[in-house]
């Protein structure tokens, strides 16, 4: 955090639990580090955390009817100017103060990916899928370990389960066959990622 600033927080605890990754990914990466290349082909550390930002601040805009991202998530820039946490923390917060305001029994919420509206359960899920999975690209693609955890892979692989299909080959690549493995491998497969990328790989 900057300036002493403190997260917002929800009472969403798969979104809590997916904000902690992002930030524990974005967390102590050297600036020389930051144009490492990552699972999302063509894009680097930077620009996938400038994408999840402007996701996280989309969801947030759908929800209140505040002005989103200033740039296009899907076209970031491949650098930024300060540091990360000038560009993460004013959108976890704006997601998560979103949320908050949101009941848990909602039947249809807006979103920013389709079908536009869907429950608040699915939706909060969405937005925590997003910021997950865009913590465990950086993570790797910094040489960290996974910040993903079977008990928030699970709950995440229940809800792609549900949203991904439209977003194959925009959002998301096709599927991965299915191999033995962990929650958290069968997750990131059934989003087209290979559990075992690497740079090397790019």
């Amino acid at each position: 955090m900057t300036n002493g600033a403190e997260a917002a927080h929800t009472d969403w605890p798969v979104l809590e639990a997916a904000h902690r990754a992002l930030r524990s990914a974005v967390r102590e990466i050297p600036i020389a580090d930051w144009a490492k290349p990552t699972p999302c082909d063509g894009w680097n550390i930077a620009q996938v955390l400038l994408h999840a930002a402007g996701d996280q601040q989309a969801y947030a805009a759908f929800l209140t009817g505040e002005p989103g991202p200033a740039y296009n998530p899907f076209e970031p820039a491949t650098a930024f100017e300060g540091a990360p946490e000038d560009v993460l923390e004013p959108a976890l917060s704006s997601a998560a103060k979103a949320w908050a305001g949101v009941q848990r029994n909602t039947a249809e919420v807006p979103v920013p990916i389709p079908p536009q509206k869907m429950s608040a359960e699915l939706g909060a899920a969405a937005c925590a899928l997003d910021a997950a999975v865009h913590a465990w690209d950086i993570a790797v693609a910094a040489g960290q370990p996974s910040p993903l955890t079977a008990d928030l892979a699970r709950p995440l692989l229940a809800a792609a389960r549900q949203l991904v299909e439209p977003l194959r080959g925009f959002a998301f690549g096709p599927e991965l066959p299915a191999e033995e493995g962990d929650d958290v491998a069968a997750l990131l497969r059934y989003l087209g990622r290979r559990p075992d990328w690497s740079p090397a790989q790019s």
